[in-house]
């Protein structure tokens, strides 16, 4: 047989295990950004002559709350602007779930403080008739919370309701969530375009291991779409 015809056939069988070996070794050093979780649509971008689908990705509408300071705010304000969120939903009251749910949030927020620039933390009563913004703030102060970086929200039930369930998906993230009284132990992660990018069980350490990691990624996420649009300037 010729050399020729032996390094051939050498390489024919060598290639697709090198080939695997290098994708094998890569992929578990990717990164794995957090993905989207909902779409509004899909339109059709054209670009040098050529058309493309391009996914529009629900964005949470910025909907008008009052903060535990009596402010009227929205995820859009401008203290959050290029923030990424961890959002829950609770209520002063409750005697089981939420002061865990407290908690641990409050642990973030510890684990987080040097980072402030970047990262911020909103808890939405499901009950306003009775958590009033005085309420929220003491209730804050009796997890000694840092308020700066951390809202308290109530707001009209009815527009509270909407934006769990509408904006927020909370019947798709807990399929077990009461739509008369959304009771979730979920935190709500939201990148700066205020785009869903996860949900995780605040009562599991596993699961705020993760949403930490996801914070990170998207912090990363956030810096490079900066550096881009410098440099477009």
């Amino acid at each position: 047989m010729k050399k020729r015809t032996i390094l051939g056939i050498s390489i024919a069988v060598l290639l697709p295990l090198v080939s695997y070996f290098i994708v094998n070794s890569l992929s578990k050093t990717a990164v794995v950004m957090p993905k989207r979780y909902f779409y509004d649509t899909v339109v059709n971008v054209t670009n040098d002559g050529k058309t493309a689908a391009d996914t529009v990705w629900h964005k949470v509408k910025p909907v008008q709350l009052v903060n535990q300071f009596g402010k009227a705010v929205t995820l859009n304000d401008p203290e959050l602007k290029d923030k990424i969120l961890i959002v829950d939903f609770f209520f002063t009251s409750c005697p089981s779930i939420c002061p865990s749910l407290t908690r641990n949030m409050k642990k973030m927020q510890d684990a987080f403080n040097k980072t402030d620039t970047v990262l911020r933390f909103i808890s939405i009563t499901v009950d306003p008739a009775r958590d009033s913004a005085e309420k929220l703030k003491a209730y804050g102060d009796k997890y000694n919370i840092n308020h700066d970086t951390w809202w308290m929200l109530t707001g009209e039930k009815r527009v509270i309701y909407d934006l769990a369930m509408k904006e927020f998906k909370a019947n798709i993230a807990d399929t077990d969530v009461d739509t008369n009284f959304i009771h979730t132990d979920k935190f709500f992660l939201l990148d700066k375009d205020r785009v869903v990018r996860g949900w995780y069980s605040g009562l599991d350490s596993a699961h705020l291991d993760r949403l930490m990691n996801d914070v990170v990624l998207l912090q990363l996420e956030r810096d490079k779409k900066k550096k881009r649009n410098l440099f477009r300037k």
